[in-house]
């Protein structure tokens, strides 16, 4: 099977090169997402799945619910992908896999969300997406097992800024109809100072992101966007890189400074290991628990729930 993978993308770039631009843009996105599809997670017995539920008019507005059966008032994690604010999607295996396997047996609801991508949407109304897709979830929550007042904002690299920009600005999440949600792990997301970034030698990533306007840096950068007691916020980093939990520590002592509660969580572990590899047995798995047991009863029980 691996060897498939060259032809496929081979074709992919054959696909684009015959294409116009943005229709070889858009052909190659959608290619993408059905050999997204094909690679379904693996359900453990007693998981249901609603795929697609809207929350837009986009066709990358939609999110996927996965519940326990017979779940009630159950806490709900919200998982927001990553791909550099312009790929990625919420089907993907190393998204979904080990933490629907870990979590929703123990009674969680785990939704995983899309959000519109670049350059059809830039970083700011992409966490406003992320939003609109919590607003729906929280009150759609009853129907899927869930509690609306329970939610925990999970989001990886791209995915993790844009759920650090929401616990430094929820007034994003307001403004969307969103509720209060308990807390939020964002998993090594380097973008957490957007402006120092910007104002630095940085990748060329960042350009395509975040532009050249400064208020538009300003806008999207949690720590400067962080001017309040925020909900309780793990910032979860990779030792190997030289650039993440410099950031983190930083967005994290501001948070404390503020009166919240925010702690850092450096591992050694690879940037898509640190995605992948959580849910799965081990000291890693553990220690992010131990972060979510303390946002309530609820979820301590769900946590010990099946142990």
């Amino acid at each position: 099977m691996p060897r498939l993978v060259p032809c496929i993308a081979a074709a992919l770039l054959a696909l684009a090169a015959s294409l116009p631009a943005r229709a070889a843009t858009d052909g190659l996105r959608e290619a993408w997402a059905r050999r997204l599809a094909s690679r379904t997670v693996d359900l453990p017995a007693g998981v249901r799945v609603v795929r697609d539920v809207a929350y837009g008019s986009d066709p990358r507005q939609r999110f996927d619910v996965y519940m326990p059966t017979n779940a009630r008032q159950a806490p709900v994690i919200l998982l927001v992908h990553g791909g550099a604010w312009r790929n990625g999607d919420k089907a993907m295996r190393n998204v979904v896999q080990n933490k629907v396997a870990r979590w929703v047996p123990r009674g969680f609801v785990v939704i995983s969300t899309n959000y519109r991508l670049l350059p059809d949407a830039a970083p700011l109304q992409q966490a406003q997406d992320v939003a609109q897709a919590l607003a729906l979830a929280q009150r759609r929550a009853a129907e899927w097992g869930g509690d609306r007042r329970g939610f925990i904002l999970i989001g990886h690299s791209a995915g993790a800024h844009l759920v650090a920009l929401l616990a430094a600005a929820p007034s994003i999440a307001r403004d969307r109809g969103a509720g209060p949600w308990l807390g939020t792990v964002a998993l090594d997301s380097a973008a957490l100072d957007v402006v120092r970034i910007m104002q630095s030698r940085h990748l060329p990533l960042y350009d395509r992101a975040f532009g050249s306007d400064p208020a538009g840096w300003l806008a999207v950068s949690p720590q400067q966007q962080l001017q309040a007691r925020a909900a309780p916020f793990l910032a979860v980093c990779s030792s190997r890189r030289t650039d993440s939990c410099p950031a983190a520590q930083a967005f994290v002592d501001k948070a404390i400074a503020w009166g919240g509660r925010a702690q850092t969580l450096p591992e050694d572990l690879s940037h898509a290991q640190i995605n992948e590899l959580l849910g799965t047995p081990g000291d890693y798995t553990t220690q992010v628990e131990a972060f979510l047991r303390g946002l309530g009863p609820d979820v301590a029980h769900a946590l010990d729930y099946g142990r």
